[in-house]
């Protein structure tokens, strides 16, 4: 096992038995106090589970070798398995946007016990824990679906934190819990914008940045001294797996034999110094694009 999926797999174990905890937890505090707002905080960081098994099977899936239906890999399985994260995100920021709106309406405010508040202390710093180690394994990985998994972790960070803060200052402003958890369900919203925008990017592919495509320049040149004109640039991922294609001129009068050397020695230097598959085009410079 490679270390880029030892540490989705690892985020995804830890979250899942954080989570069963924190249920138990949440629930034995809300049969305790009699709180119902409590036992379903617990029945959704229950939920949150479910978030951290897809991430555990994405990385499986994404994980399996390239096959002849499949050249490719299958690491898309990332971005398939984080728009469905998303989706269930989804499903939570509407349950907040409109638990809050009935508050409103209602004048409710927040009223919990010592219990309720230590419990919920707990779940805020465990949960954000969570976030932040998701996050970082992201940012280790690439892997979508742990930044999608930070979100969910987030989430219910988010929501004990409104519990907290409906406590301590409920007495004063009724309807400060359902102004809190109105706020936190846009920023809920706009995560599983981010979540899928970024995710349906790599479906469709993308065009490389300013960066890559200025450091390729600079290879090519290293490459061979021969006049080359890259262009039409376009970028395809896959998990960890990505394939770079693009198009180069080279002067008419060059044989069909050099013109081949020359571009498989620029997809070997790519894959050597960049660390990823391409293919490319050669086209004499007589032709218009």
């Amino acid at each position: 096992m490679d270390q880029k999926n030892r540490y989705g797999y690892q985020e995804g174990f830890i979250s899942i038995v954080t989570n069963l905890v924190l249920f138990g937890l949440k629930y034995w505090a809300g049969i305790v106090t009699g709180s119902l707002a409590l036992v379903a905080d617990a029945w959704h960081t229950l939920s949150d589970s479910a978030s951290s098994i897809i991430v555990v099977g994405s990385v499986k899936l994404s994980s399996r070798k390239a096959d002849q239906r499949h050249p490719f890999g299958h690491g898309r399985y990332q971005e398939i398995a984080s728009i469905f994260i998303a989706f269930l995100l989804g499903i939570i920021a509407y349950e907040f946007l409109t638990d809050s709106i009935d508050k409103f309406r209602q004048h409710e405010s927040t009223q919990f016990g010592t219990l309720a508040i230590v419990v919920t202390s707990i779940s805020v710093v465990l949960k954000e824990g969570l976030a932040q180690y998701a996050y970082w394994a992201f940012r280790k990985t690439g892997y979508e679906t742990l930044r999608a998994d930070g979100w969910h972790h987030r989430s219910d960070a988010l929501s004990s934190t409104m519990v907290l803060v409906g406590i301590l200052l409920g007495n004063r402003f009724w309807w400060m819990d359902s102004l809190l958890g109105a706020l936190i369900s846009l920023m809920l919203f706009y995560a599983v914008f981010e979540i899928v925008k970024n995710s349906v990017d790599k479906l469709l592919g993308e065009h490389p940045d300013d960066q890559l495509i200025e450091n390729v320049t600079e290879l090519i040149k290293k490459v061979s001294e021969k006049e080359i004109y890259p262009h039409h640039f376009h970028l395809h991922t896959y998990g960890d797996h990505r394939e770079l294609t693009f198009h180069i001129k080279l002067r008419g009068d060059l044989d069909i034999t050099l013109g081949h050397k020359i571009a498989t020695d620029i997809e070997n230097a790519i894959r050597e110094e960049i660390g990823m598959e391409a293919t490319i085009h050669v086209e004499p410079d007589q032709v218009e694009n």
